[in-house]
């Protein structure tokens, strides 16, 4: 099985894509900058050199050739101005979901952020970023040649992983170590019931796998 990362030097996909890698998975990060490859090689992912923000539909649809899943994992990241939350959180989401579209890759994973909106009212730089995110979820979400699932953290800490965690379609604001949210990804990936989902994830106590498992048999 390959899977494809977008954003995929981002703490989060680094960490993902070790794990996939680990279970046997042919996996490729997307990355902007060529010196971050031996970055993936070491978490056992090919990287593939391309800039999301000026490709094509066409050329990122090339790589997606013959996945059997995508993941949006990509982020403008902090300290970066609205106009990259525009064309990054918003517009890169919006090409890597045409070019699977294209490429004919149905099992699409994002990772969005709890309070994502495209209606999210405000204009802080977060502001801009929520709004940016959820109008990247609600065009997902728009796209029935996908099997998409919308994964919304709550806010993240570099704390070692539990396993443990709560995943529902509200959860309420709430800590996640990134170690979970990208063993989380990894149980969706595997769990296509989970398809036509939209989920918050905070730190909890039911183990991983049989939280997965309770909202795909919702």
């Amino acid at each position: 099985m390959r899977i494809v990362i977008a954003g995929g030097h981002g703490q989060i996909a680094r960490r993902l894509e070790r794990l996939l890698a680990t279970r046997g998975y042919e996996v490729a990060g997307i990355i902007r900058r060529e010196e971050q490859g031996d970055d993936l090689r070491e978490a056992g992912a090919e990287p593939v050199l391309l800039d999301l923000e000026s490709a094509t539909v066409e050329e990122v649809a090339a790589h997606l050739q013959g996945a059997d899943a995508a993941v949006f994992a990509a982020g403008a990241g902090p300290g970066s101005g609205a106009a990259r939350k525009d064309t990054v959180d918003k517009g890169a989401a919006v090409l890597f979901a045409d070019a699977a579209v294209r490429a004919r890759v149905r099992r699409f994973l994002v990772v969005s952020s709890m309070g994502a909106d495209p209606r999210h009212e405000g204009d802080e730089i977060f502001d801009v970023y929520l709004r940016a995110k959820g109008e990247a979820d609600a065009y997902v979400q728009g796209l029935d040649a996908l099997d998409w699932t919308i994964l919304r953290p709550g806010s993240l800490t570099d704390e070692a992983g539990t396993g443990l965690v709560r995943l529902e379609a509200h959860t309420g604001r709430g800590p996640v170590p990134r170690d979970d949210v990208a063993a989380v990804l990894a149980e969706l990936l595997e769990t296509p019931a989970t398809a036509g989902l939209t989920l918050e994830l905070v730190s909890g106590s039911t183990p991983v796998p049989v939280a997965v498992k309770s909202v795909a048999g919702n």
